[in-house]
């Protein structure tokens, strides 16, 4: 890996990244959770102040598939790239499956697990994240992109408990996949402390303190000599020797380790917690899901457990090592692949999922954080036009991209409906009362005139909103700037504040957004009012690598 390697983000379509932006060969490691769910829409739910759910949600992603042209030819198009086993499978599922949307999101997710299977590395391997409504279907794709002799285990976890079925069980668990690019994968076999609730046997005895102990044998196979325990000399067992020398069996006696059986047999006790780790199996009920009192929770619906990535890119990467998501949303796969010192490549489909991810970064790593760059992201006026107008609900891209450059939320779903003339929000705290006040932002990427100015006027008074903010592709006219300034000026009335005030109305272009211009505005950094953000954690402290 070169010296100059630089984490990666990429904003677009993964298949097209994939292809173009990842070397075949390059990725130690993948893990993907890509959506699905044919009856739900997923939104990013803010908070407001007052802890209630926002009355503006954001849609981050419709995971809802249909057939159609761009299935149908995404279908035939397998037939250039993808292995005969992948062909003829999926000739019989879209025989079984028809047009449906299953089968439709069957054959979106084909292409680009054969990409995947390109860019691993042969020690590499890939976790693959889905529920039960699609988990058979997808092993059947894995097993014709990997092979079957590359699967290693289908990951049951319990994600959730207590649900009821109307029915039927509850359903309460996910699957995760598991498959490896050849049987020379990398892995650190994972193991967790023995407890209370994990140990088993019949050799655990409970003293009167409440402390559990595996009560053990202290011979081995081959003879050997007496040992004295205590006062008494004992020989070991016809055939057996004692497994510890004179000296280590006085430690354990003066630490009182050695008890005797009711046959008058030394053993060792071991509290449980001493005990070597034993090995993760293939049901995981030990890692919490993120639920609404989670401290991690940052609001992304589809947001998975620190705790549940940790195990993942533990037991199949080291330190170094390169990291994927091609489906990162709010990004808990880059979070703790950098925080395990890993290097990383996260790819998402909208402006809203990078912009999540770049504050989480920073607020979790602060200058800790290693080098990274946004790949799709606009850099000059000509590609902010270009997302503008982009197929990819360009106008709402558009207005997540601009709102995060100023470090707002979205405040605009791209459902139709009611139009709020807010696109973004700033909450900020400019006096010790608690209470933060408004900043409300609203993006134009088209043409725009002096009315524009007057309306979000007219909105900063609706909302209570003691500033606002202009964001605009195209140059503000004099008559713009004229009604702008007509709005006066804000002055907080902390004494931290004495004698400054800021424009009610700020128009700025993306321009001199992108030449580093900044909002003005007071805020007194009391915590924060406008993000969930991550808590602050140092990376682990482990050996050898660092970037």
């Amino acid at each position: 890996m070169p010296d100059n390697w630089k984490n990666k983000l990429f904003f677009g379509d993964n298949l097209t990244i994939l292809r173009e932006h990842v070397a075949a060969l390059s990725v130690d490691l993948v893990y993907l959770d890509p959506p699905f769910n044919s009856a739900a829409s997923y939104n990013v739910l803010f908070k407001e102040q007052s802890g209630a759910h926002s009355a503006a949600q954001i849609t981050a992603f419709e995971d809802t598939w249909h057939w159609g042209a761009e299935a149908e030819a995404a279908f035939h198009d397998l037939r250039d790239y993808a292995p005969e086993d992948l062909i003829s499978l999926m000739g019989a599922m879209r025989g079984f499956l028809g047009e449906s949307d299953m089968m439709a999101y069957l054959t979106m997710m084909a292409p680009r697990l054969v990409e995947l299977h390109r860019v691993l590395k042969e020690t590499g391997s890939i976790y693959l994240h889905c529920d039960p409504t699609a988990s058979h279907y997808l092993k059947l794709l894995m097993d014709a992109v990997f092979n079957v002799e590359n699967f290693r285990n289908e990951i049951v976890w319990e994600r959730t408990t207590g649900r009821k079925g109307v029915s039927q069980f509850g359903r309460v668990h996910d699957n995760i996949l598991f498959y490896t690019k050849s049987k020379d994968s990398t892995w650190n076999n994972p193991t967790i402390r023995q407890s209370a609730e994990t140990a088993k046997g019949h050799d655990l005895v409970t003293d009167e303190n409440g402390i559990i102990y595996r009560m053990s044998d202290l011979s081995g196979a081959g003879q050997g000599p007496p040992r004295k325990f205590g006062e008494q000399l004992i020989d070991p067992p016809a055939g057996r020797h004692w497994m510890f020398d004179q000296d280590g069996i006085n430690k354990l006696w003066e630490a009182g380790r050695i008890v005797f059986s009711k046959n008058g047999k030394p053993r060792l006790r071991t509290p449980i917690d001493e005990l070597p780790g034993i090995s993760v199996r293939d049901v995981w009920t030990d890692v919490e899901p993120i639920n609404a009192a989670a401290a991690e929770r940052l609001g992304y619906p589809t947001q998975k457990p620190e705790a549940l990535l940790e195990r993942i890119i533990n037991a199949s990467s080291n330190e170094g090592d390169v990291v994927l998501d091609p489906f990162c949303g709010c990004g808990t796969t880059v979070n703790v692949a950098e925080r395990l010192r890993r290097r990383w490549l996260g790819i998402d489909i909208t402006h809203l999922a990078i912009s999540l991810i770049k504050n989480r970064l920073q607020d979790t790593f602060a200058d800790q954080l290693a080098p990274y760059e946004v790949i799709g992201e606009p850099r000059d006026v000509q590609s902010a036009e270009a997302l503008a107008t982009s197929g990819l609900n360009g106008r709402y891209q558009f207005q997540w991209w601009a709102v995060g450059l100023v470090g707002g939320r979205p405040a605009q779903d791209k459902k139709k409906g009611k139009d709020t003339g807010i696109d973004g929000l700033i909450y900020f705290h400019d006096d010790h009362s608690g209470k933060p006040k408004k900043l409300v932002i609203q993006v134009k990427s088209g043409h725009v005139k002096s009315g524009d100015i007057r309306d979000l006027k007219g909105v900063l008074e609706r909302e209570a909103a003691p500033i606002g903010a202009f964001l605009t592709l195209k140059a503000p006219t004099r008559d713009m700037k004229t009604e702008a300034l007509s709005a006066g000026f804000y002055e907080p009335v902390d004494r931290f504040y004495a004698g400054q005030r800021f424009p009610r109305l700020q128009i700025i272009t993306i321009e001199e957004l992108l030449g580093g211009a900044q909002l003005l505005y007071p805020d007194l950094h009391l915590g924060q009012a406008t993000h969930k953000r991550a808590a602050r954690k140092g990376k682990e402290q482990q050996s050898g690598f660092t970037f």
